[in-house]
């Protein structure tokens, strides 16, 4: 279907790191509960050797300190390991130090285990939202070179509902520039709407998702997909949580490694650092 690349993308947590949990899971049980994130990631790996596609695993900190083998089997599969914080805390609830700290942390442990630089970050929960642009300035001074955090949305937890829908370049202060993936959508009769990645391609028919994709490669234009390995993961434990926040987390997650696979099958994929070098917008490296 065409000769575009887009980008495939993974987020790598656990099933309780999720923020919808953040109130029901206190941080000092997460070593207690059953670790899957492993055994889901190594199916994505299958799942994308059959189908021959690379992609950009966002990998939190947490989880690289406690699988480093799962770090270095992913890099040596070809696949681009990226950052996604040290604990899974959105940014809005730390200050300009502490992120810095979390950054500088993360990057440190998930290269040691990786064996690779570390040019990409996702925030968690897509927090890089208006009240913590300055985190762009944090993430070019820790050596970041690429950031995939912007939702174009309105939504109740993230997104700058008015911020640019397509790869570019922003002002990272000091004279530095960072480039921005947003996360994808749609445009239709003035509004915006969230495609390609984690809950809306389980909850949407496949047909949407492919809809929305092909839209944007005819407009010229790369779409980002994300999941993460939860979402592959039917048999993960059911948390206590109310039931809004059950359904957005468990909902036809026996479906997604099928929706994924015929996505796999339809589109070119290649990791978002190939897909930004591509069209000209990954900023060179600079001394730190």
């Amino acid at each position: 279907m065409g000769e575009m690349v887009n980008a495939l993308t993974f987020d790598v947590e656990e099933y309780f790191h999720a923020e919808a949990f953040a109130g029901v899971i206190r941080r000092e049980e997460w070593p207690s509960l059953e670790s899957r994130v492993a055994r889901a990631t190594e199916r994505l790996l299958e799942v994308l050797s059959d189908a021959k596609r690379s992609a950009t695993f966002f990998v939190l900190a947490w989880v690289a300190e406690r699988h480093p083998g799962l770090i270095r089997a992913i890099r040596a599969q070809g696949h681009e390991v990226a950052c996604h914080g040290y604990g899974h805390q959105m940014i809005t609830r730390l200050s300009r130090p502490q992120f810095a700290e979390d950054i500088r942390r993360a990057k440190g442990t998930i290269e040691d285990a990786a064996g690779a630089e570390v040019i990409g970050y996702r925030a968690p929960t897509f927090s890089v939202v208006r009240e913590t642009l300055w985190s762009l300035e944090s993430l070019a001074e820790a050596g970041f070179r690429y950031d995939s955090s912007i939702f174009p949305i309105v939504h109740d937890r993230y997104g700058i509902p008015d911020a640019m829908r397509f790869p570019h370049l922003l002002a990272a202060g000091s004279g530095r520039v960072i480039a921005e993936f947003p996360l994808s959508t749609v445009g239709w009769g003035g509004w915006r709407f969230p495609v390609a990645g984690g809950g809306y391609l389980r909850l949407l028919p496949y047909a949407v998702t492919r809809w929305a994709v092909n839209r944007l490669n005819r407009e010229g234009q790369a779409a980002i997909v994300y999941l993460h390995p939860w979402e592959i993961d039917p048999g993960q434990p059911r948390l206590p949580a109310g039931p809004v926040t059950r359904f957005r987390h468990s909902v036809n997650t026996h479906t997604t490694e099928g929706k994924l696979r015929r996505l796999l099958r339809d589109f070119h994929f290649a990791p978002v650092r190939d897909v930004l070098a591509g069209v000209g917008i990954l900023p060179m490296a600079t001394s730190a």
